[in-house]
């Protein structure tokens, strides 16, 4: 067993984020928005992870990667940036950057656009997902639920060992989730040596495994091609890996984790933030214009140039249906 002294952190910026329109745009994702004490998400994921790693992989896409390299260059990183021409979920994303790797390269596998607070705990749980790494186990991240969580999915265990990958579930079993403590929620983050995953892919999914390998070969600059992309089969690493190797693992973390899916999170992370709050918990966003709310509780105002959007907090969920009618008549609003 080799012990890996390579540390990469792989940085997954594909996402559009549209359960948070009309902040969140095609041309300007959530990861990208300096909502977050004057940063923007990926600058604090690459901000998070930099003492621990020693080299940074970023798989983007086609539309957001100048932001990226915009990014990268104000903060003055060196990184290997992988373009992909067509989103083909995680499964792809991350076989792109396995490929790009040595075969005993640890990689760990973080989305652009989580919030994570807690840096000692944090990096207690980097360290011990490293350590099982090196043992050949393919490593998943669990977190301690603060609350019956409808969005998330979870991973119930034992020690560190998965036991099963549950979907998101409805509010009375997430009730039942959080009173077991056997149960955390899936967050998406992952750590593995570049090799062994590649291995497992191509035992599990083996025309992702063959695919993702033809159009990172045939990539340019680290751009790939949009017809060889659109062979990979879309599937998420979850599905296509996690869920069916036996060498999994599971490191139970405490650390404070929102993948701010919605206006519920956002609206969470600010007034802990002391965001202004009136008395009734509403809040506005994107706009400094005075603004009251009469007669409603836990309302969120949405402002820009161009859209405005009023929701109960509750029913940040439902945002993303919101985007998809838009999408159907091929808004310019997106």
């Amino acid at each position: 067993m080799a012990i890996s002294t390579t540390i990469t952190h792989v940085v997954l910026t594909g996402g559009i984020g549209s359960r948070l329109w009309p902040l969140s745009r095609k041309t300007l994702p959530k990861q990208y928005l300096e909502l977050f004490d004057g940063q923007s998400l990926f600058e604090k994921t690459v901000a998070r992870n930099e003492n621990v790693s020693t080299k940074i992989i970023v798989v983007g896409n086609i539309e957001n990667y100048k932001m990226t390299n915009a990014i990268m260059s104000k903060l003055n990183k060196h990184f290997t940036h992988i373009v992909e021409a067509v989103p083909r979920n995680t499964a792809a994303a991350i076989a792109f950057a396995a490929f790009a790797s040595k075969p005993d390269d640890i990689l760990l596998i973080t989305p652009s656009d989580h919030i994570i607070e807690g840096s000692d705990l944090y990096n207690n749980a980097l360290w011990r997902a490293i350590v099982l790494a090196n043992q050949e186990y393919l490593v998943t991240f669990g977190i301690e639920p603060t609350k019956p969580e409808t969005g998330y999915g979870y991973i119930e265990f034992e020690n560190e060992n998965v036991i099963a990958f549950h979907e998101k579930p409805d509010f009375e079993t997430a009730m039942i989730y959080l009173k077991n403590k056997k149960y955390f929620w899936n967050s998406g983050l992952f750590c593995f040596k570049a090799g062994k995953f590649l291995a497992e892919l191509e035992k599990q999914e083996p025309e992702v495994y063959k695919a993702s390998k033809i159009a990172w070969e045939n990539n340019t600059n680290g751009f790939l091609s949009y017809e060889l992309s659109l062979k990979i089969p879309s599937i998420s690493i979850d599905y296509a890996v996690m869920e069916r190797s036996k060498d999994i693992k599971v490191v139970p973390a405490h650390f404070g984790w929102s993948d701010l899916g919605s206006f519920e999170s956002v609206y969470d992370y600010l007034v802990q933030k002391g965001h202004p709050i009136d008395a009734n918990r509403n809040i506005v966003i994107g706009t400094s214009l005075h603004t009251t709310f009469i007669g409603v509780k836990n309302c969120i105002l949405i402002y820009t140039t161009d859209a405005l959007m009023v929701l109960q907090k509750e029913n940040s969920q439902e945002v993303k249906q919101v985007y998809q009618q838009l999408e159907s008549i091929a808004s310019p609003l997106l």
